[in-house]
């Protein structure tokens, strides 16, 4: 186990202020929201626990006197430390065990966010600002929840154990219950001077920005953890994680079909039959694409490499547009008399039953997913 003096960079006869001011100096050093990273996080709690041994006199004598985790401690071991330890807590004669105090310091909760995205974003990734509203350091006290120049003082109650103990007399003899300080709520300190900015929480509500990058190949109802991102804990505890859920936009263009995109190509009737080169808008800019001639309403024209990245990396998938050939509704005598004759010329058969398919987007669906 790191030695907490080690961890905080003083020596072992350093003062409390110089004790503080070497917390604050690496608090704001590898507090999550300047520094985040695994690697950080881990090193803060180290130095929080470090800042909560040393800053109270009790337990820093005792870990100075190798218990309580010190590095130099005896081989005492945890728990009991046999039958008479046990007959003196529950039955007097030596006292209960001193119980640890709550630390001010906790974790602070996750938060949720939800994003809307274009299809567009989903195909490329994209980075978003955020503004989240959300607990933050409190400046003023810098998380320690005292006013300037103040400090926690022990409890006078239960004298910085944060539990008061009661004797009760019963057959077996006397039987000694603990329970949480009501008066320091179990903390072992009291703050006769709380933080006038945060009321005595070392933490303020505010609003701020948080930058992510958003990955490709996204989709509705995903969630992105932002570990570190979220609120910071009360008494500048570590913070919670931020979650970002995605919601896609409606496109009118394009569909999602796996990592494939999805569209339709309106075709006029002469095209269909003498084939055409057409220029497409598609979210990567314009591209040439050509119908052969004789194309059918429901064929599927493939461009390769320009759907969506997956979200784990690897290729593209593709573009694929189906062909709707469109029949002119409305006639003039002369037009009409040109395809009668055309009709004619090219002996056209006579309409017949054919495979059933239900309409024209159900005949895409089966040569979409062919």
């Amino acid at each position: 186990m790191a030695d907490h003096y080690e961890v905080l960079g003083v020596s072992r006869d350093a003062s409390p202020e110089e004790i503080k001011k070497a917390y604050r100096r690496l608090a704001r050093e590898l507090h999550p929201d300047v520094n985040p990273g695994e690697e950080a996080s881990e090193r803060f709690k180290l130095v929080t626990h470090a800042y909560d041994v040393l800053s109270d006199p009790e337990q820093r004598q005792r870990y100075d006197l190798g218990g309580d985790g010190s590095p130099f401690g005896g081989g005492g071991g945890a728990g009991f430390g046999g039958f008479g330890d046990i007959f003196e807590t529950f039955f007097g004669g030596g006292g209960a065990r001193t119980a640890r105090p709550r630390s001010r310091r906790e974790r602070g909760q996750d938060a949720l966010v939800r994003v809307t995205l274009d299809l567009k974003d989903v195909v490329f990734g994209t980075h978003r600002d955020l503004e989240v509203d959300t607990a933050v350091l409190c400046e003023t006290c810098e998380g320690s929840c005292c006013q300037p120049g103040t400090q926690p003082v022990t409890c006078d109650i239960c004298q910085g154990s944060g539990q008061v103990q009661r004797t009760v007399r019963s057959l077996l003899g006397n039987v000694v219950t603990s329970q949480p300080c009501t008066t320091c709520q179990g903390y072992g300190t009291t703050i006769p001077y709380p933080c006038a900015s945060c009321q005595g929480q070392g933490r303020v509500r505010a609003r701020r920005t948080v930058s992510v990058d958003i990955p490709a190949g996204v989709e509705t109802g995903l969630r992105l953890q932002l570990p570190g991102s979220g609120e910071v804990g009360p008494a500048g505890g570590p913070n919670g994680d931020l979650y970002l859920e995605v919601t896609v936009a409606h496109d009118d263009v394009f569909s999602r079909d796996g990592d494939d995109l999805l569209a339709t190509l309106e075709v006029s009737m002469p095209d269909a039959i003498l084939g055409a080169n057409t220029t497409i808008t598609s979210l990567d800019g314009d591209v040439d694409l050509e119908v052969r001639p004789g194309v059918q309403s429901g064929d599927v024209l493939t461009i390769k490499g320009r759907g969506i990245t997956p979200l784990r990396g690897g290729n593209r998938g593709d573009l694929r547009v189906g062909v709707q050939v469109v029949t002119p509704t409305k006639l003039d005598a002369k037009t009409r008399a040109l395809i009668e004759d055309f009709k004619k010329k090219t002996k056209s058969p006579e309409p017949q039953l054919a495979q059933f398919h239900q309409g024209l987007f159900s005949k895409l669906r089966d040569r979409f997913r062919g």
